[in-house]
């Protein structure tokens, strides 16, 4: 028997030159890296964008959000919004805003610690990265 597709979320690490994404499911609170989009000045090609929607049928999207150490914001944290806001537009969809402090460093020694060097000259970075943004959203929507 098929999952529903309405089961599914994409996850993004937003960049201004890359865009981790990573998918996960609600029936087993599971993310994985997906891909890394291209972006221009934080925005990817939205017909790329569109594919990975109408291929994954998400119920919603989960996009990091970028703060400083102490919380507050940062520039990149409003062209981060913008693009949440771009998914809200463009998919008709709910988009949860995730803290992500962090993420970045955790996905780079998680790689470096499955594949040394080699593994963080792969560009799985960033949907490495998405996929512990993603995880997080799981986890914590999961225990409340």
């Amino acid at each position: 028997m098929s999952t529903p597709a309405s089961d599914f979320l994409l996850g993004f690490d937003f960049g201004t030159k890359r865009i981790g994404v990573a998918v996960g499911q609600t029936v087993t609170q599971t993310a994985r890296p997906l891909t890394t989009l291209k972006a221009e000045n934080g925005k990817p090609h939205l017909e790329t964008l569109a594919k990975l929607v109408k291929i994954w049928q998400p119920q919603a999207f989960v996009v990091g959000i970028p703060l400083n150490m102490d919380g507050s914001e940062q520039p990149l944290t409003h062209l981060a919004r913008a693009f949440a806001n771009l998914l809200r537009e463009q998919f008709q969809l709910p988009v949860h805003e995730v803290d992500e402090r962090l993420t970045t460093k955790a996905a780079r020694e998680n790689l470096f610690a499955d594949g040394g060097y080699k593994a963080l000259q792969h560009g799985q970075v960033d949907s490495v990265a998405a996929q512990l943004i993603l995880q997080n959203w799981l986890d914590n929507a999961n225990s409340k």
